[in-house]
């Protein structure tokens, strides 16, 4: 069974930065993608950054320039740098994974995910 494990939030100032840590457990094959969603309050959970299996990423407008997100394959921990953190970037983060790639097109849309980690708050002070 997959398993995904996140770490790394906290509180931070604005102009701050941090980086997310999701450990990843149990698959069978190398063959997946994976991504980071936040869900902020009373917002809907939106798609921040993705890894396709090939290497190939995408952003959100929203932070295009700010996070990098990367992935170190030896230990199968995938990050999320973030830089120049504003109040706004307050959330939720979760680290998500699919079954089995698909299209860059769907990827910072919550449909391709079968896998979900518990989540870890980043919390932004102005």
């Amino acid at each position: 069974q997959v398993q995904l494990v996140e770490s790394g939030g906290g509180s931070v100032q604005a102009g701050g930065s941090l980086r997310l840590s999701c450990a990843a457990s149990g698959y069978g094959s190398s063959s997946y993608d994976m991504a980071w969603f936040r869900q902020g309050p009373e917002k809907e959970r939106e798609g921040v950054a993705a890894l396709d299996s090939d290497g190939m990423t995408i952003y959100a407008d929203s932070v295009k320039g700010r996070f990098t997100i990367s992935k170190d394959n030896t230990k199968n921990i995938l990050y999320l740098q973030m830089n120049s953190l504003k109040p706004e970037d307050t959330a939720m983060y979760y680290c998500a994974s699919t079954l089995y790639p698909w299209a860059m097109g769907w990827l910072l849309q919550p449909n391709p995910y079968k896998y979900w980690g518990q989540g870890t708050q980043v919390t932004v002070s102005s």
